[in-house]
């Protein structure tokens, strides 16, 4: 082929793939695209999971489904919530569940919506804090029912003033119902006393622990009607972790390698275990020169004698000692001292065969 042709086919080729680069579609990502892949779209208050980048920054937060008991003491707590707050307001009171999730510590205090009453309590035998964020909906509510407010109307929610004394009061018995609802529910895994500690309306004030520690966020709705509102409590993990083990349960009452069926099976069996004994007449120290210039038939002398205790050992564990005799055709031991110290009638003779050794020597 001459370099014309080549020159020619090598047009060609290039005139057809430009062809088709100009006939291909351009693919250009749209708005919810972008969305989609920075996690941007995600709505906390409906959809727990997180997408695209923001799920890779979140992943490093620990999940709360470590700790599986955690969902049956909620549960436990909203069923205590709902008859409590019936009784605590003469009114038709729902709470529901609405997540459980894990949280920086930080992000949360940044996320809480303004203007929100944080009642912070201390957790007496786990010797940490818990905080309780109540939303303003909330709040204008349960003084709405408890000031003896018109059923079938909204509570009035008044911007841009700092809440007042009754309000506060208010806000605080009810968050202590719930402390004693909390528990309760803790009651059959771990007993606690929680202590109700402060109450705070600045974020900034109400910080129990570091911005980057993780935390668990338990969201309940509480519904009167047509009125209600969102109490949220946040428990760090270094509150949980003295129960940690207990969380970590599958179900109440849950024991951790404790079948009594197998450690009966596993004792019987040990019991008739064959395990290798031997029988240590001395030991010396060799330098690497002498035991490289051991020869075929050589002889070892000993320091043991014909009295001397012999050492009985198990895997180089000493059990105990013994006399070194004859039964028959072998070579037996006399235990004498084993492993247990007391005096017991009589020490049962173990016979245990030794390699053919050279008495004048010994050996092993």
């Amino acid at each position: 082929m001459s370099a014309e042709e080549t020159q020619d086919i090598a047009k060609d080729v290039l005139a057809a793939a430009t062809e088709a680069a100009s006939k291909a579609p351009e693919r250009v990502l749209n708005q919810d695209e972008i969305d989609s892949l920075l996690g941007f779209e995600v709505d906390e208050d409906t959809v727990p999971e997180r997408h695209g980048i923001d799920a890779i920054v979140n992943s490093a937060l620990v999940s709360y489904e470590r700790l599986p008991m955690l969902e049956i003491v909620f549960d436990r707590l909203v069923r205590l919530m709902t008859v409590s707050l019936r009784n605590f307001t003469s009114d038709n009171v729902e709470v529901s569940l609405d997540n459980v999730s894990s949280i920086r510590f930080g992000d949360y205090l940044n996320s809480i919506p303004l203007p929100a009453i944080l009642a912070v309590f201390r957790a007496k035998q786990w010797d940490n804090y818990g905080m309780f964020t109540v939303d303003s909906n909330l709040i204008y509510s349960i003084v709405d029912v408890l000031l003896g407010g018109r059923r079938g109307t909204a509570a009035m929610r008044i911007e841009g003033r700092p809440y007042t004394t009754i309000e506060l009061n208010l806000v605080q018995r009810m968050i202590e119902v719930v402390l004693q609802d909390v528990q309760a529910a803790f009651e059959p895994l771990s007993p606690v006393t929680l202590e109700f500690d402060r109450m705070e309306t600045n974020p900034r004030f109400a910080a129990i622990a570091r911005p980057a520690n993780a935390a668990i966020l338990v969201r309940l709705r509480v519904d009167m009607e047509d009125r209600g509102g969102r109490i949220e409590m946040m428990l760090p993990y270094a509150t949980l972790e003295p129960i940690r083990e207990l969380l970590l349960q599958m179900f109440m009452g849950e024991k951790f390698g404790r079948d009594s069926i197998w450690e009966s099976h596993l004792a019987t069996e040990l019991w008739s275990t064959k395990v290798a004994l031997e029988a240590v007449l001395d030991e010396q120290k060799l330098t690497l020169r002498d035991v490289m210039n051991f020869v075929p038939g050589q002889t070892l002398m000993l320091n043991n004698g014909p009295d001397c205790s012999v050492d009985l050992r198990c895997g180089g564990i000493r059990l105990g000692t013994g006399k070194m005799g004859r039964v028959g055709n072998h070579v037996a031991v006399r235990v004498e001292q084993g492993i247990r110290h007391h005096k017991r009638a009589e020490a049962p003779a173990i016979e245990t065969k030794i390699p053919e050794m050279n008495m004048s020597g010994g050996g092993k």
